[in-house]
């Protein structure tokens, strides 16, 4: 009897301790509710990556393979005093290519404070995303491009682009560049930007913040750059689903800093680089 009584607790305990090491706790998904978060692509970037957010900083790759897209630039400086007013006008083609690469064309023009309008040169920029997104804190992207001047020194120029989310409906981006002429008068020039929106409406309205700080100086005056410190509101309005404007104009803080910098950007989007995977973001395994 004493053996039966043995047996019994024995069986018990075992069952006990089967049932506490299979028992798991709950889990807990947060779905995002916005479709402008929801992963695109073959990278598992969320959409809102593929409608330029902020003009003054890049994030990530903006067209998935063979995907196109044409964006109108209309970047003006406010200046006090003799230094006028001047626009600059871009025309951009972007191409995405695979394995994380992306491929853009620019051609530049200006008009200066006596309405002459000149070529000021076409440039290549080349892009490549360390991971896809979300594998790598603050998702890592390389960026190179080489512009050809109309009637000076070439230019080479080189970033690091940073974005990531930082809540549902948050969006934020950072870039660090170095750029530099190659002949000429040797400018070198240093640059920071960082920005961050809030949706107002799920793939339709957007606002946040923009700001920019740069250092440059040229060849016989290296000990004394120009330092340029300008910050702003901006706001993207998205018409359709292909299509997007920015406006940002930046108040200019420090002393070698226009009175107001500001950026008028339109985008239009060939192709499906905008069709929701089969599930958010937010909810996919890092």
């Amino acid at each position: 009897m004493r053996r039966m009584w043995l047996l019994a607790a024995v069986a018990t305990v075992a069952m006990g301790a089967n049932a506490q090491t299979t028992k798991l706790p709950p889990v807990t998904v947060n779905e995002s509710p916005l479709k402008e978060e929801a992963a695109v692509g073959p990278y598992d970037q969320p959409e809102w990556t593929t409608e330029r957010r902020f003009p003054t900083t890049r994030v990530y790759l903006q067209q998935t393979p063979w995907n196109v897209g044409v964006e109108q630039w209309v970047r003006t400086f406010w200046n006090d005093g003799d230094a006028g007013t001047h626009h600059r006008f871009y025309e951009e083609f972007e191409l995405g290519l695979p394995h994380r690469f992306q491929l853009d064309a620019y051609e530049v023009w200006t008009i200066d404070k006596n309405s002459t309008t000149a070529q000021r040169e076409w440039s290549l920029e080349l892009r490549y995303a360390l991971a896809d997104w979300g594998k790598i804190p603050l998702n890592p992207t390389l960026y190179y491009e080489y512009a050809f001047a109309h009637n000076d020194a070439n230019v080479g120029e080189a970033k690091l682009l940073l974005g990531d989310e930082l809540a549902n409906g948050w969006h934020w981006g950072a870039n660090l560049s170095y750029e530099w002429s190659y002949g000429g008068e040797q400018s070198k020039e240093y640059m920071e930007t960082f920005s961050i929106s809030k949706t107002i409406v799920d793939r339709k309205l957007s606002a946040g913040i923009e700001g920019l700080y740069a250092s440059e100086s040229e060849k016989d005056s290296r000990h004394n750059p120009s330092n340029c410190l300008e910050v702003g509101p901006s706001i993207q309005w998205r018409p359709t689903k292909n299509t997007h404007l920015d406006v940002v104009p930046l108040i200019g803080i420090t002393d070698d800093a226009p009175a107001v910098e500001s950026f008028l950007v339109f985008g239009y989007d060939f192709g499906l680089g905008s069709e929701p995977n089969a599930a958010p973001v937010s909810t996919k395994i890092r």
